[in-house]
């Protein structure tokens, strides 16, 4: 049986079944919002460096040039495992790291550097943004895409519903407070295995990519394409093309000179 424990932040416990979701191409929303609109903030071309920070099993690295350089790290020996298996190209490297205590690559040396759906399942995200920040060169970038912390924030937002206006909204309890979040893997099952998120406001990565030295550039809230039908379908679509999923923030490394 897996121990619970809030310390152990690896998605090791759970590879297998992350692995069976998100599969050689990413889950849904990565194939229909998230590769997509990552493209047109960040568009690596042939002979620039890439670093993925919990890159799991290396979903943006297959939508990248054969010719782009690229490393990608992940606290999880099992995904690092099969991100290698999938890995057809010789620029692409992966390896074991904690990006929380360090990025073990020579400083300023990667022009662009991305982290998908992952700081937020870091204990200390502030630590992770500072040490990508050592790693790129003056002028690189890095793109964070992120479960958006102000309206999806696990036991602590929710859909509701207002029958006399027929309207669904975004019921939000928490916001301001810095919270470690457990999840089940398996809900329902007395030893499911549990990852752990860390909520944190926006003001968080705002300050944490000023002390590293960083200056956003751009910012997009991305929303999810589905359509409901039924009864509901007018609420539920109004209300999911107005409250996005993701939150993807861009930020540049200020030249020293």
């Amino acid at each position: 049986m897996f121990t619970k424990n809030p310390k152990n932040t690896s998605w090791s416990p759970v590879a297998k079944w992350y692995s069976g979701i998100v599969g050689e191409g990413g889950h849904y929303f990565h194939e229909h919002i998230i590769l997509p609109n990552l493209k047109l903030l960040l568009d690596p071309k042939g002979g620039d460096s890439v670093l993925d920070i919990g890159c799991g099993q290396g979903v943006y690295a297959r939508t990248l040039p054969h010719n782009v350089d690229y490393i990608g790290i992940d606290v999880s020996k099992e995904l690092i495992q099969e991100a290698k298996k999938l890995t057809k190209n010789a620029n692409q490297i992966y390896f074991v790291a904690d990006a929380t205590k360090g990025i073990p690559v020579p400083a300023s040396s990667f022009d662009h550097a991305v982290c998908i759906l992952a700081i937020q399942n870091m204990k200390d995200g502030a630590s992770t943004i500072s040490n990508v920040g050592q790693s790129l060169k003056e002028k690189g970038d890095l793109v964070l895409v992120l479960n958006h912390p102000s309206f999806r924030i696990p036991r602590q937002s929710s859909w509701g519903k207002d029958e006399t206006q027929k309207l669904e909204y975004r019921r939000v309890n928490r916001y301001l407070s810095p919270l470690e979040i457990p999840i089940n893997a398996h809900p329902g099952l007395a030893d499911s295995p549990l990852t752990w998120t860390y909520h944190e406001p926006l003001q968080y990565y705002v300050k944490a990519l000023k002390e590293a030295g960083m200056v956003i550039t751009d910012l997009e809230e991305w929303t999810s394409d589905k359509v409901s039908t039924g009864k509901a379908a007018k609420s539920e679509n109004r209300a999911r093309s107005e409250f996005p999923m993701f939150l993807a923030i861009k930020a540049v490394k200020l030249s020293l000179s």
